[in-house]
């Protein structure tokens, strides 16, 4: 995409998990298309502030930091006081923030399933019921939920992980039905294996597999993902809602 096409020019938008990997390049796309931001992290550093001041300054855009842990519920109800404390619209949500987990079904524990379903899932769930009530009043907003193939496909060591994004991928799909009428969309991208920290931890052989299985022959990038997050917040998408689209290549 280029920056002449000002996609999300004026549009405000909250985006979860900003710091790195897919939210990093879904801040970066935004701020490139003109989007003010309200840009989620778990917590303030030196070179987090660096980056988006420099996009702000670059892209002519305001962007202000919110930090919270998603582990909290309270720290969400806070963060969400901060936003609509400022009066400004929010147009667009990104729930991108999440964690990656990896354990065959008999070996995973019920501490880890909780932990990964109170980030992936109820963090999401909780943030978007509080922004869908800002997005009500003005009858108008974007939901898009970052999930994963893994929420679809069932692969073998993904029960928990799969099934914290499987159930993201309901909920939109629930959202899309309930609150249309409001003119409010939802939508999910599932991303396929993509060139993020979270593929540090994963054996190579599993990585060769992926990348094999892949009708083009290779990982997605992070700037790949984020251009669907841009179409899916356009008004090129206004009649697209209730989707899963997958950023795979083909896999």
């Amino acid at each position: 995409m280029t920056s002449g096409s000002e996609l999300l020019r004026g549009k405000n938008a909250v985006i979860t998990g900003c710091n790195r990997g897919i939210g990093k390049a879904i801040l970066e796309a935004f701020a490139l298309q003109g989007a003010n931001i309200f840009a989620c992290a778990r917590k303030e550093s030196a070179g987090f502030l660096k980056l988006i001041q420099g996009l702000s300054e670059k892209y002519s855009v305001s962007i202000t930091p919110v930090y919270f842990d998603a582990a909290s519920i309270d720290e969400i109800k806070s963060a969400v006081k901060q936003i609509a404390a400022t009066k400004q619209r929010v147009d667009i949500l990104v729930n991108n923030a999440g964690v990656g987990y990896s354990a065959l079904f008999q070996m995973s524990t019920l501490d880890k399933l909780k932990e990964v379903f109170d980030i992936n899932f109820t963090a999401p769930f909780v943030l978007t019921q509080y922004i869908t009530k800002l997005m009500v009043r003005q009858r108008s907003g974007s939901i898009i939920n970052i999930a994963s193939i893994a929420g679809i496909d069932g692969d073998c060591g993904k029960s928990v992980y799969g099934s914290s994004k499987a159930a993201l991928i309901c909920m939109t799909k629930v959202i899309a039905g309930e609150l249309g009428r409001s003119g409010i969309r939802a939508n999910v991208i599932a991303p396929g294996l993509t060139d993020t920290e979270m593929i540090l931890c994963m054996p190579k052989e599993a990585i060769r597999e992926k990348t094999e299985s892949s009708n083009l022959g290779r990982i997605a990038k992070p700037s790949e993902v984020a251009d669907a997050a841009v179409f899916l917040a356009s008004d090129n998408a206004s009649f697209i809602t209730g989707q899963v689209i997958r950023v795979d290549g083909g896999s």
